[in-house]
């Protein structure tokens, strides 16, 4: 595997590809998209590039997989984004052209089922981006979350190192993006809770790798994306989120434990764990409830690390994953972890 190289950053006035991998959601939600390729001219300054895919549900994988080859492959186009997640896009990993990807690199943008493309890239050799989707992040009702945005813009137009910050209020409760009411204000938000460390004695520095764990455990099944040689994780920073479909505590052990008998867990020297979404639409938790199933999660988490990686490092409640705000992370991308001085850099 050749060690992921970061790619060429977009300007302001550039253009950027703007592509649905799993899902063409934009076309049953155009509210929230098109508030997305606003705020990308807008906040940015870049303008958006849309394929025959981007805005239509039910497309072919081959479809999609034409869509992603006419991003990388266009010289006019100097970065790409994720319209949303889904939960099909690990049919279109085995019709990608690599050497066409490997011969255009740019800054990818994506998160919850673009795990699938992230671990294409990282394999390809190109850094990418975990977080950002024009829906969730770019489309959020009443303004930019101010460290989503803070840090969205440092990953696309910065090459330096950024500090991530504990949110100073979160949220992880939907509002229906049919509804017009639902963008006349921003999210109700509560107040943050910070960061939890353990085995924070050391100071780890390594390329990131991981992503949604559920899409992680498909691959896992599907032997896709995942390198046979797990040397190449040695000393590296795992990055584990879960999504709105809620996996319970056992769900989310087996899949670790599952990780760790194949002797993927113990290779990281550290784990950041995302804030878990507690609250869904079919699911809708109240407080109490939503902070009872965060710590089966994090008892779930601990008790597989206990055994198959009980000296990493572990930071939980990093606010990188399926909640409000969302911190951009490089993926195949250098973190430093330092738990002395309780700080996480990334390197953009």
């Amino acid at each position: 595997m050749t060690t992921p190289a970061y790619p060429p950053k977009p300007l302001p006035g550039d253009r950027i590809a703007v592509i649905s991998p799993s899902d063409g959601l934009p076309e049953l939600f155009p509210r929230p998209y098109e508030l997305g390729l606003e705020r990308l001219r807008t906040e940015y300054g870049l303008e958006p590039v849309e394929y025959p895919t981007t805005r239509k549900m039910g497309t072919t994988p081959r479809e999609r997989a034409d869509d992603i080859h006419a991003a990388f492959a266009d010289p006019g186009v100097k970065a790409v984004m994720a319209s949303i997640g889904g939960d099909d896009q690990i049919t279109v990993l085995p019709l990608l052209d690599r050497e066409l990807i490997r011969a255009n690199p740019k800054p990818f943008f994506g998160m919850s089922d673009n795990t699938n493309l992230l671990a294409y890239l990282h394999n390809t050799g190109i850094v990418a981006y975990h977080g950002a989707t024009v829906m969730v992040q770019l489309g959020r009702p009443g303004a930019l979350h101010p460290q989503t945005a803070e840090s969205l813009r440092a990953a696309l137009f910065t090459s330096s190192e950024y500090e991530l910050r504990p949110a100073e209020r979160w949220s992880d409760v939907d509002r229906d993006w049919a509804d017009p009411a639902t963008f006349e204000a921003e999210p109700e938000t509560r107040p943050g809770t910070g960061w939890t460390w353990l085995n924070a004695d050391r100071v780890v520095e390594g390329r990131s790798w991981g992503g949604n764990l559920e899409i992680l455990g498909w691959l896992l099944m599907a032997d896709r994306e995942v390198c046979h040689d797990l040397t190449v994780y040695d000393g590296g920073v795992l990055l584990l989120e879960t999504s709105e479909d809620l996996p319970s505590g056992t769900e989310v052990f087996c899949t670790l434990r599952n990780m760790g008998e194949r002797g993927l867990l113990q290779r990281f020297s550290a784990l950041l764990m995302g804030r878990p979404k507690t609250w869904s639409f079919e699911r809708p938790n109240s407080p109490e409830e939503g902070a009872r199933y965060a710590a089966e999660q994090r008892e779930a988490v601990l008790r597989a690390m206990r055994i198959y990686a009980p000296e990493t490092t572990i930071v939980f409640d990093v606010d990188f994953g399926h909640t409000d705000p969302q911190l951009v992370i490089p993926y195949g991308g250098t973190v430093r972890v330092d738990g002395p001085a309780r700080r996480i850099t990334v390197a953009y």
